[in-house]
């Protein structure tokens, strides 16, 4: 039972009617007052009504009713909204209840009547054990001592047992019931506010994975675009200040080569920025990106088998691997060692390899940089493989090997 809400908050409106929830629970306790409000008149009338005893003890019995009503209104029904209600307000309303409710039931028989409202209460406030040593006094007490103030005939008084027996069996068994329903709701609400949170946490963890992993994908195509770019502008800046006095026409091919790359780095530049595929392959097949490449490079390339239209993530993985591994061939074997790139296409597989004839390195020792390690991981994302063959003095040959749908597979698709 909420007891942070404020009872007289406005209830807000998702798209045109009441949320549900807490304000669903203040919309259904207004019928637990009326209930209340209508159990307290109807023993009110039964009290004034009756015929005995005479109208002197029945007004003392109604005014003994009078202030349940400005004690629920200010005091219980505050106890009764609370979550948990606390159980020593809860003892001392109704103990006071029971002060007013026992000696008008004594007087009056028919003041039996309001049990059916201080019953519910005594299940909804207090524990289990309380609750039914409070059930069992409304019931058996007001007929006990009823029976000893007016002595009434035997007969009145077996029926009068027998109802007070069934009515607290009838409380008792119901009132337990009822306390199993709102443990059993606790713990499902409990549960509800565990994976309401959990998928909150779900939803951070993703957000942060995605925002994670697209860093790490525009890392890699950062770091296989424009910063290869700009390491060959460099080189080729170094290439051409060495030539300015002894190699002229040298120097201006190398110049030519350096707009053609700059050229190239703003249209990667903008194709990372629009999302769209890389500047080399826009309306272009794969064997003609590596021809550009290989010409910006100064490596010879080798197509072998049939070329096919492909996916173009294979495509896409297989440009990126040509350029770190030209990239590295520039910057670790020298721009005037000799790279070949060989594409093969297969049946079911795509392979690359890129060889230069430079000074190689030992595989087995640790290496720092994004390079190849990004080059793994993008080749992983796609199901394929990277193997780097080298050895100090032998040159390098990095191979990368996707598998792709056969031209059967590609044939059958719509």
């Amino acid at each position: 039972m909420p007891a942070d809400l404020p009872l007289e908050e406005p209830a807000r409106r998702v798209n045109g009617s009441e949320p549900r929830g807490a304000y669903t629970w203040d919309r259904s306790f207004r019928l637990w007052d009326t209930y209340f409000a209508v159990v307290w008149l109807a023993t009110l009338v039964f009290v004034l009504g009756t015929n005995y005893p005479g109208w002197p003890v029945r007004v003392t019995a109604a005014a003994l009713l009078l202030p349940l009503i400005p004690m629920y209104v200010g005091w219980g029904r505050v106890i009764l909204q609370s979550d948990p209600p606390d159980e020593h307000r809860s003892l001392r309303y109704l103990l006071a209840s029971l002060a007013l409710f026992l000696p008008s039931a004594i007087l009056v028989g028919e003041t039996r009547l309001m049990a059916f409202a201080l019953v519910p209460q005594c299940f909804m406030t207090l524990r289990l054990r309380w609750a039914l040593a409070a059930v069992t006094v409304i019931n058996i007490a007001p007929v006990v001592g009823w029976a000893l103030l007016w002595w009434p005939s035997d007969h009145d008084v077996f029926f009068n047992t027998v109802f007070a027996l069934v009515t607290l069996v009838f409380s008792v068994a119901v009132g337990s019931w009822v306390i199993k329903v709102i443990e059993q709701s606790q713990e499902r609400a409990e549960l509800i506010a565990e994976l309401d949170a959990s998928r909150h946490e779900l939803t951070r963890l993703s957000t942060a994975h995605g925002a994670l992993a697209e860093r790490e994908r525009m890392a890699r195509e950062i770091h296989d675009t424009l910063a290869q770019g700009f390491t060959s502008l460099l080189m080729l800046v170094q290439a051409v200040e060495a030539e300015l006095d002894d190699d002229v026409p040298q120097a201006r091919r190398h110049l030519s080569l350096m707009a053609e790359t700059a050229r190239q780095n703003l249209a990667e530049a903008r194709a990372l920025v629009a999302g769209g595929a890389p500047a080399d392959l826009e309306g272009a097949t794969l064997p003609d990106a590596l021809h550009r490449l290989a010409d910006r490079n100064e490596a010879t390339l080798t197509v072998t088998g049939p070329v096919r239209p492909l996916p173009a993530g294979q495509e896409v993985v297989l440009l990126r691997a040509c350029q770190e591994a030209l990239a590295n061939a520039r910057k670790h074997a020298g721009s005037g060692t000799a790279v070949t790139i060989e594409l093969t296409y297969e049946e079911e597989r795509l392979a690359l390899a890129v060889r230069d004839e430079g000074c190689g390195f030992d595989t087995d020792a640790v290496r720092d940089g994004y390079g190849l390690a990004g080059l793994s991981a993008r080749a992983a994302e796609a199901g394929g493989t990277v193997r780097i063959r080298s050895a100090p003095g032998e040159g390098t040959t990095v191979t990368v090997g996707l598998p792709v749908p056969s031209p059967a597979a590609l044939r059958s698709e719509p």
